[in-house]
């Protein structure tokens, strides 16, 4: 069955193959979504007198059973029908008769798809937005257990300055609070209706696109028809970026425990349930679930690149090029939801190890503390700084690495600002509400 299908005509079956391609298992994603704009749609063909009231009524409560039925796991979408907006209407057809060929009018498959795309979009924006709520939770948490613990930091992986637990473990939930914004402003162009704007130019019928707003708890409607249509691509396109920047900090802290793990660090360790072994190699506990992280999450950061070469110089207008945006990014949404996942059962079971500074190889780490003593009793910082450079370089720096570090500015080793950061996550957050 296709719903475009005229009598005494056929598609041949190589080409059908070809231009279903991987559709239907997308589709079967978007069915609870696509019964969801059908019983708005329904509704509001109802109350505008496109369809009349008990119809209406009809049809919208075989929907809600066809829903019920998406959601126990018995739909299917049949092998000589076309798409789930195809198999939703026929089963509706055969349950309620003529009054099932009436809910087309004033839609077409464009304005379905888009909307179907846009519902589906906007639960698993949510659904990624909560599961990086929760890591960040866990972040915040690890970085005030471990505030006292101090770690060495690094700049062109050359030891640098004194760092912290307390402040590696902060700084990723501090990046999660930026990534989750660009995730906000994704959510806020997903949350708009296309509905109702037909195969992209508007319709005949008096159609009540505010009434299927709301019906679907959009919080407002794409206005013009064309630009609802434009917004096919786009919007997929808003979500990738969203996504990748969550990936983006993600795949840093994977890459950060892939270090921190290795002998020559020896900073963080796992349960060895946690780890990975080796064939030839008995001593070898393996981060092949932070490889494997960093691996996924810098293939979900190509997806926006992948999406804008799919899209890139398409006119105004529904094209077919369009379908393939499904196969690009949904699978990304649940690996990015996958890694979220298992970076949180890791960091739950982390082991930090304890005075790792008193190790004699990161004496150089407190180069700027001898530096900044000298500054502290009135001598100017250019003299401080060759002072100390010249007992590096003759080998006699010391410095006592038992002294409590004096780092008491927002966002330092003694004041890590969690709170603060606690509170712009919370900012953010109410964003997707």
């Amino acid at each position: 069955m296709k719903l475009w299908q005229k009598e005494n005509t056929s598609t041949s079956q190589l080409i059908e193959t070809f231009t279903v391609g991987r559709d239907k298992e997308f589709d079967l994603l978007l069915a609870p979504y696509d019964v969801q704009g059908s019983i708005a749609h329904v509704t509001m063909l109802g109350e505008v007198g496109l369809m009349e009231k008990d119809e209406a009524e009809k049809a919208v409560e075989a929907l809600q059973q066809i829903a019920a039925e998406i959601e126990e796991g018995g739909f299917k979408i049949d092998e000589n029908v076309e798409d789930v907006h195809s198999q939703v209407e026929l089963l509706l057809t055969q349950r309620v008769g003529d009054i099932g060929k009436k809910i087309h009018s004033g839609r077409s498959r464009n304005d379905q798809v888009a909307v179907d795309i846009k519902l589906y979009l906007r639960a698993e924006v949510k659904a990624v937005k909560d599961e990086v709520a929760e890591l960040f939770d866990l972040l915040l948490q690890q970085s005030e257990k471990y505030k006292n613990v101090l770690l060495p930091g690094y700049t062109h992986l050359q030891i640098a300055m004194p760092s912290s637990f307390g402040l590696w473990f902060g700084a990723y939930a501090e990046s999660f609070v930026d990534d989750l914004e660009m995730l906000a402003a994704a959510y806020r162009i997903t949350n708009k209706n296309p509905l109702g704007s037909g195969a992209g130019y508007g319709s005949s019928f008096p159609l009540n696109r505010r009434r299927t707003t709301e019906l679907l708890n959009f919080a407002s409607l794409n206005h013009n028809s064309v630009y609802a249509q434009m917004t096919r691509g786009k919007t997929e396109k808003a979500v990738a970026m969203g996504l990748s920047c969550i990936a983006a900090t993600l795949s840093k802290l994977a890459m950060d425990c892939c270090l921190y793990m290795n002998q020559n660090f020896g900073f963080i360790t796992f349960p060895s349930e946690l780890t990975t072994g080796s064939s030839i190699m008995p001593h070898k506990k393996n981060p092949d679930v932070f490889e494997l992280i960093r691996a996924k999450c810098n293939r979900i950061q190509s997806t926006p690149n992948e999406l804008t070469l799919l899209l890139n110089n398409l006119p105004s207008g529904y094209h077919r090029d369009l379908q393939l945006t499904k196969e690009i990014l949904f699978p990304a949404i649940e690996e990015l939801k996958a890694c979220l996942q298992l970076c949180r059962l890791m960091l739950t079971n982390i082991q930090v190890k304890e005075s790792i500074l008193l190790d004699q190889k990161y004496k150089y780490l407190f180069t700027v503390e001898a530096v900044n003593d000298l500054v502290n009793r009135g001598i100017p910082f250019r003299e401080a700084y060759k002072q100390i450079g010249d007992d590096v370089e003759g080998g006699n720096f010391a410095f006592d690495v038992t002294k409590p570090l004096a780092h008491t500015h927002e966002g330092s080793i003694s004041n890590l600002c969690n709170k603060e950061i606690s509170e712009e996550m919370q900012k953010v957050l109410a964003q997707f509400d």
